[in-house]
């Protein structure tokens, strides 16, 4: 037999090690990813993880009942209201196709609603009856100066006759100039008739009534321009009203021309889950703010009108519940950007102006936060808030109970298009003698489009956003993090999975998880070359008290309540219960959800199992209107959040 020789023992062994140094070379990175990523979830998954940062959840609805949810409010019935409208999509808005979808946490169930309008960036506010009125949307989507190539302007409609009743034309009216241009209205309009009153020396006053319509040249190019006001015959008219009513306008231009308000209003109704029409607004608007006010009405300011100009603050005005009409309020004169965020204090017709704003004004007016006194229209300004110049795409929020008089304001960016973005966390006390700001913990990043949800603990999530307008750059945030208002300190939530900037809202559910919507991408590559697409899919964070123990269970209790009075609830965890919220629904859109707001009840343990609640007087604290009640235990864990109406 003959042995091998070492040079050949080398090559025989060399071979195999070779080849499988190859083999680890060309997996290894794989391998690698893999198992990072297998123990990255595994400590995801972990019940230590979750009990100190909580646990994200995505949830990917059937593709024909998928939404762009530009809008979300949690309804009394436990459902959530998705609004998309035409859903920032112009080919759903020309083809009249408006979606609105109701989406059931509790057994992820979800059904189309009929909506007859689109009431893409309206406004919304909870009613005291449970119902959600929705106001405003859009009349016409925005038309970039390269893309435009017929002539348009806002034609004023006058008519000099006091006889008769209002006067209804439709989209498409013609309007014609006295050398035979033609322009066409850009939808439905009603004239008024003429006003009379009594004059000097017995003489009756007739004032002519004015109706403003946008109007598109029926040409095309720069032949159909007009840079002076001249009068126009309004087509089909006979006899006396070819005098009586015509158009006047300034000027029809090419160019660039704004999105434009609807002055359509609903009241979506939870019960029957159909929207319901009110009586329209005096003013179309588009990017609306919707306040409660203690005695159950509305405010509504703000927007940009039927010509996509940005409301200049005369035309504010009150939607009344019972006779679901609005009343103009030209006593209360205050400019604001679109979507402003205001606030009820704790002081009758005293509301909070944060600065917070979504955008359309310009960068030197209304942009001051201030307390503005609606029974005689004066407005006090606050010092101290940091990064003024980046209020717009910021959030604000109440930090901890209402009756603690605490809001913070959020993140932010510069005006329009803007690469800033801001860091910061600021907080003021409005019960002190003299409010001003002071700064709270920085988040991690600058943060435009931040996601505020007051928990029933007194914490409060900030989720979502991007340092860069409209995540350019891919630049979405993917953080979140807890703010305490007790110690003022922020601790590391689990991050989001997804990322979400412009068009994205959360909510708190019932079972005090937070659900997180939309998100409405520039792009969707970091060089910026590749269209992004709206995000339809839905995420559930459950925060870190889901995993801190046996939740309190809250037994019998009453569907109605009233302020003020007293109320006992059945608990069989009533020896062991610190603290009783009831906690309004939100209502959000564009950063904006200032009906939400957490309310500390009094309770006392009236014996074994119950508790006797304390209710507060105050309609400033305590509006009427939809509640979740939550009692939280010592440890910090709470209940499932039981709906009531409050009265």
């Amino acid at each position: 037999m003959k042995w091998p020789t070492p040079a050949t023992l080398r090559h025989r062994v060399l071979l195999p090690v070779l080849g499988v140094a190859i083999l680890l070379s060309a997996n290894v990175p794989p391998l690698y990813g893999f198992t990072s990523d297998w123990l990255h979830e595994r400590k995801l998954n972990s019940v230590e993880y979750q009990r100190e940062h909580g646990y994200w959840q995505v949830l990917e609805l059937p593709e024909d009942q998928r939404v762009n949810a530009i809008h979300a409010a949690l309804l009394p019935t436990g459902k959530v209201l998705l609004i998309a409208g035409s859903g920032n999509d112009r080919e759903q808005f020309d083809a009249g196709t408006f979606k609105t979808l109701l989406f059931d946490p509790a057994t992820e169930r979800t059904e189309l609603v009929p909506t007859p309008e689109d009431l893409f960036c309206s406004g919304h506010s909870f009613l005291a009856d449970g119902n959600l009125l929705v106001a405003g949307g859009t009349q016409r989507y925005e038309v970039l100066e390269p893309d435009i190539d017929r002539a348009g302007g806002t034609m004023l409609v006058k008519n000099e006759s006091p006889d008769g009743g209002p006067r209804s034309f439709v989209k498409g009216t013609e309007f014609v100039a006295p050398d035979g241009r033609r322009y066409s209205a850009g939808h439905d309009f009603v004239v008024p008739p003429a006003t009379k009153t009594d004059g000097p020396a017995g003489r009756v006053v007739v004032t002519a009534s004015e109706t403003e319509v946008w109007v598109d040249a029926a040409g095309f190019g720069d032949g159909y321009v007009v840079e002076r006001q001249i009068q126009y015959r309004v087509n089909g008219l006979v006899g006396d009203e070819v005098q009586d009513i015509y158009g006047l306008a300034d000027a029809i231009t090419m160019d660039k021309q704004d999105y434009q308000g609807l002055d359509a209003a609903f009241e979506f109704n939870p019960w029957t889950e159909r929207y319901e029409r009110v009586d329209d607004m005096h003013v179309k608007r588009w990017y609306p703010t919707l306040t409660t006010l203690p005695d159950g009405q509305v405010l509504t300011v703000a927007g940009l009108d039927g010509s996509g100009q940005v409301l200049d603050g005369t035309q504010h005005e009150i939607y009344d519940p019972q006779t679901r009409s609005w009343t103009l309020r030209p006593d209360l004169e205050r400019y604001f950007p679109t979507y402003p965020s205001l606030f009820q204090t704790a002081t009758p017709d005293l509301l909070f102006y944060t600065g917070s704003n979504a955008g359309y004004g310009p960068d030197d007016q209304g942009r001051e936060p201030g307390l503005w006194d609606l029974s005689d229209n004066t407005f006090t300004e606050v010092d101290g808030l940091r990064d003024t110049d980046q209020l717009e795409t910021s959030m604000s929020a109440w930090a901890g109970p209402v009756q603690e008089q605490r809001i913070m304001v959020v993140g932010g960016g510069g005006v329009g298009e803007s690469a800033l973005s801001s860091d910061r966390i600021d907080l003021i006390d409005l019960a002190a003698d003299n409010p001003r700001f002071t700064p709270g913990p920085d988040l991690p990043d600058g943060t435009r489009y931040p996601n505020l949800v007051q928990l029933p603990d007194d914490t409060v999530l900030i989720t979502n956003g991007a340092s860069d307008y409209r995540g350019r750059g891919l630049s979405d945030n993917h953080t979140a993090r807890i703010f305490h208002p007790d110690d003022n300190t922020l601790t590391v939530a689990a991050d989001p999975h997804v990322g979400r900037n412009y068009h994205s809202a959360a909510l708190l559910l019932p079972d005090g998880r937070v659900l997180t919507v939309g998100s409405d991408p520039l792009f969707r590559d970091a060089k910026n070359s590749i269209s992004g697409e709206f995000e339809q899919r839905l995420e559930l964070y459950s925060p870190p008290y889901l995993f801190g123990g046996v939740r309190p269970v809250l037994g019998s209790v009453p569907e109605r309540i009233e302020r003020g009075g007293s109320v006992t609830v059945i608990s069989p965890h009533a020896d062991r219960i610190d603290r009783v919220r009831l906690i309004r629904p939100g209502a959000a859109t564009h950063m904006l959800n200032n009906e939400q707001r957490s309310v500390a009840v009094d309770f006392t343990p009236a014996s074994t199992g119950r508790l006797e609640l304390s209710l507060p007087e105050e309609a400033t604290i305590l509006p009427s209107g939809p509640y979740l009640l939550f009692a939280i235990d010592t440890d910090g864990v709470p209940s499932v959040g039981v709906p009531v109406m409050v009265r």
